[in-house]
């Protein structure tokens, strides 16, 4: 059964969490933010009225996850009293204890994710690196690994773009995953992931290690102001290659947008180049690549705000972006990620997407940094 030094570890980090996130402020600032809504015009504009809405939610979810702690921590320690009269069993105790720290560190954790572009949702691109056929099969394992993720957080996913591999797996892919700090989760895992094991596609049955990067950028949504110049803008069409089908070849539902990006900071030129063959609406995947322009135009801003930040605050631990981040070694059961030195031999539960626990690890050890966030 748990001791009465944890008992006491948990009464006090329900008591620094009330601290960090200002509790008795936000109780005050909801019954503000909530007389908003009451006066009689506030629907006339939508954007502004769903903002605020939004506003109310957000300092919700705090108040009423602290109060959740608060009722298990209350419940905790009668449950521990109880016990020496037999009414409650040690293992009930021990069950409450183990909700009642999941919730505080659910909680910690989502304080960590205080930036602004945290909550947003996520485009997320893997390529494989060099190595064939191999490589192409690490590229689509990962991209299981994503998509069993999102399913078992409830993220809407949409595969905007992918380009199958010659004989398996594949050469790049394209998500847009959709959901409340979905950014905030997963730029832990922007890098390069390597994979260490006996190929199947090696006649001689040799280990092989394949490279595959993972971008990930915020999807931006239409609280935030990005400046695009039309006149930098060029489409191209095509057709879309699927499973067949009488659509297929025949209509060029695919587009191809091109921008002329010149860096506001350095003056550099560049083009952006922008895929999408999400649906056969050609309209609809026109929109759709317009946004991710918009997140990757919403990205460069925020690296040159980290850059920036990284110089200012250069004693502290950098987050090398680009960088090897993650080795999974399948012979020996290991799943290691270098930045946080966490690791697990669950590899199969990490493929079909346990990878909580890494991205726990990163932020926090790094998402109270902002130069890192």
């Amino acid at each position: 059964m748990i001791t009465q030094e944890q008992l006491k570890e948990t009464e006090e980090r329900k008591l620094a969490l009330r601290r960090y996130l200002d509790i008795d402020s936000k109780k005050i600032e909801v019954e503000e933010e909530e007389l908003r809504t009451h006066v009689p015009d506030f629907w006339e504009d939508q954007k502004k009225a769903e903002a605020q809405m939004r506003k109310v939610k957000a300092l919700h979810f705090w108040i009423d996850s602290y109060t959740e702690i608060e009722k298990s921590v209350e419940e905790l320690k009668l449950a521990f009293d109880f016990v020496k009269e037999g009414i409650v069993t040690e293992e009930e105790v021990d069950e409450i204890y183990h909700r009642t720290v999941t919730q505080i560190e659910n909680l910690e954790l989502r304080n960590m994710l205080r930036r602004e572009e945290d909550k947003l949702g996520v485009v997320l691109k893997i390529n494989s690196g060099a190595g064939g056929t191999e490589a192409q099969d690490w590229a689509s394992m990962l991209m299981r690994m994503y998509l069993r993720w999102c399913e078992q957080h409830n993220y809407k996913t949409s595969i905007s773009n992918i380009l199958e591999g010659d004989e398996a797996g594949i050469k790049s892919v394209t998500i847009q995953i959709e959901g409340d700090y979905a950014y905030g989760y997963l730029k832990s895992e922007n890098g390069v992931h390597r994979l260490v094991r006996v190929s199947p596609y090696n006649a001689q049955g040799k280990r092989m290690t394949s490279f595959a990067s993972v971008f990930v950028t915020p999807l931006v949504d239409d609280t935030i102001e990005i400046n695009i110049n039309p006149a930098n803008i060029s489409w191209d069409t095509f057709r879309s290659s699927g499973a067949g089908g009488q659509n297929v070849n025949k209509v060029e539902s695919g587009v191809r947008l091109r921008y002329q990006f010149k860096d506001p900071y350095t003056g550099e030129e560049e083009e952006i180049l922008v895929e999408n063959t999400e649906t056969r609406d050609q309209p609809k995947n026109r929109e759709n690549a317009m946004r991710q322009l918009r997140s990757i135009l919403y990205d460069k801003e925020l690296q040159h705000r980290m850059a920036e930040q990284a110089k200012i605050e250069a004693g502290k631990k950098k987050i090398e972006w680009g960088s090897q981040i993650r080795s999974y070694v399948f012979d020996d059961r290991r799943v290691k990620d270098h930045r946080t030195n966490y690791q697990t031999s669950d590899v199969q539960g990490v493929m079909d997407g346990k990878i909580d626990g890494f991205i726990k690890a990163y932020l926090m050890e790094f998402g109270g940094d902002e130069s890192n966030a």
